[in-house]
């Protein structure tokens, strides 16, 4: 992926389905073709995941396929008939195909310059798409500290034995994973990044990031029972570079003035998320360095 500096983001605080395609028409780059919408169907009880009346006029508009994964832990979502189960209680059955990419296995992308992985295995169906949408609902993570593109990327469209194979550091492919016997923090957030470089090379230019800032629990869409949010939603961001996008993101948490980002902003801090950044950056994702255009909204 060509890195940009500065980057574009482009922003709009009001979220809404109008104001979706407006975000996604400003990147100017059309997603054509068989488009994959990859995007986290949340785990059954969670209801912060993205809604479906703002994300249906987009999806259909780009004719698209909403892409999941299996998880790597155990609940609703780590085999596919509980998951597309999962996903039809959730609303996004109803808007169109969801589809399961690693139902029938997975496939390995190499990655060129990884200190920890020198695979990255994602869902096999990936193969069958000619473009990405990553549309990703920004929030808190227990693991990363934050959930943006990058996750949404890294181990979001990994397969189950890929996600393992990332929070592992490249060191087992067990489903489920052992959580007591995982590697440092910084292991785990530079494999996701070089699970990202093995994607972005594979998509070229065909692939784009929106990130919807709402529901921001510290908590993300994985966990059945988020911690309840405490600040104001933000707004919908979208670039062509996901480092910029995730780092304008978490800059936006910052400069928001209201006084509960102080939860989000501790979950961060404490998993010392931005080490993401910072290491996407360096391998080359993309530059936190940026600039934000305003959309007005509808």
């Amino acid at each position: 992926m060509e890195k940009k500096n500065p980057s574009t983001v482009y922003f709009c605080p009001r979220i809404n389905a109008e104001n979706l395609v407006k975000v996604y028409k400003a990147l100017n780059r059309e997603a054509k073709g068989r488009v994959a919408v990859k995007l986290s169907t949340g785990e059954a009880g969670n209801p912060n995941h993205l809604s479906t009346d703002v994300i249906k006029k987009l999806v259909h508009l780009v004719d698209g396929t909403i892409v999941e994964c299996n998880t790597a832990y155990d609940g609703r979502r780590n085999n596919t008939p509980d998951h597309l189960q999962t996903a039809a209680e959730h609303g996004f059955t109803a808007i169109t195909e969801v589809d399961i990419m690693d139902a029938a296995g997975d496939m390995a992308l190499p990655v060129r310059n990884g200190r920890h992985l020198k695979e990255n295995f994602v869902g096999k169906n990936w193969r069958n798409y000619d473009f990405t949408m990553v549309l990703s609902h920004f929030k808190g993570h227990p693991m990363a500290g934050f959930g943006g593109a990058l996750k949404n990327v890294a181990i979001g469209m990994a397969s189950s034995e890929g996600k393992a194979w990332i929070h592992t550091a490249g060191r087992s492919k067990t489903v489920p994973v052992d959580w007591e016997n995982v590697p440092p923090q910084e292991d785990f957030l530079e494999s996701m990044a070089e699970a990202c470089e093995s994607v972005f090379d594979k998509a070229g230019e065909n692939i784009l990031f929106i990130n919807v800032a709402n529901n921001l629990s510290v908590d993300c869409d994985c966990v059945a029972e988020p911690e309840p949010i405490h600040m104001e939603d933000i707004g919908i961001l979208a670039s062509l570079d996901p480092v910029a996008l995730d780092r304008a993101c978490v800059d936006m948490v910052y400069n928001s003035p209201d006084p509960g980002k102080s939860h989000l902003i501790e979950r961060m801090e404490s998993r010392d998320a931005t080490h993401l950044l910072d290491y996407a950056e360096q391998l080359g994702l993309g530059s936190q360095t940026y600039v934000i255009e305003t959309i007005d909204p509808e």
